[in-house]
């Protein structure tokens, strides 16, 4: 068991959530969903070595997360209380639950080393409706690093139009990250800016001294979809 380490999330697997939002910004949270935590179950551990179950205990919904040990063959249990959400309260609870016995086997623990995400207003678009301030924009992590004891070092974040609107250091850190693989989402959005301007990807790779097109640092990615922005679209006759 103990030779089976259970890897650290990668930047497209960490969701953002704005929880307080006022006339000032809004504070984002990291979060990972129940998709993220059986994908990480059946790398490390296989399909058919871990099972979950769920059980009602004085009217709270638990998930039971097992794994099995193969050199004794005993299963190892972690359990946890989920909570309801306002919608589909049932189905809610379970995942809450299943994401909850997760982060005690360890899965995405490292989230909890996050810093304090706070963005200006300045950079969101935020609205006030019904004497409520709200903000509809989505947010993604681009970029992120660990140190040695799997604490977060390094984080970026970006907004729907691929724009770091936050980005932090753990002062003293040192990374040897060169580039993150760039999400799904942000290769679409490079794709997309590619074909409207007519540039070629290899006349961005020279430009920006890229050596892989689907892996770079989040500045420079920041760098060629503002310079792609500033370029006009290509009139196809």
């Amino acid at each position: 068991m103990e030779k089976q380490k259970i890897r650290l999330l990668l930047a497209d697997e960490i969701e953002c959530r704005a929880s307080t939002v006022n006339e000032k910004g809004l504070r984002i949270l990291l979060y990972k969903d129940a998709r993220v935590d059986q994908r990480i179950l059946d790398e490390t551990f296989g399909a058919f070595r871990w099972r979950r179950s769920h059980q009602c205990i004085d009217g709270s919904l638990y998930c039971t997360v097992e794994i099995k040990d193969e050199e004794s063959g005993e299963w190892i249990a972690k359990q946890d209380v989920g909570a309801a959400g306002n919608y589909e309260k049932e189905k809610s609870q379970a995942s809450d639950s299943f994401k909850r016995a997760c982060f005690n086997l360890g899965i995405g623990r490292e989230l909890y080393s996050a810093p304090f995400i706070w963005i200006p207003a300045s950079k969101v678009q935020i609205q006030k409706k019904d004497g409520k301030y709200c903000c509809h924009e989505h947010f993604r992590v681009t970029a992120i690093a660990y140190g040695a004891s799997r604490e977060i070092t390094e984080l970026a974040i970006a907004d729907g139009k691929g724009q770091t609107v936050y980005a932090w250091k753990k002062e003293g850190a040192v990374t040897e990250r060169q580039g993150m693989p760039l999400s799904e989402k942000q290769k679409n959005y490079l794709q997309a800016e590619l074909r409207r301007t007519g540039v070629e990807m290899e006349a961005v790779q020279e430009r920006y001294h890229i050596e892989d097109p689907g892996q770079m640092p989040s500045e420079i990615y920041d760098k060629v979809m503002a310079a792609l922005a500033k370029t006009k679209t290509l009139n196809v006759a």
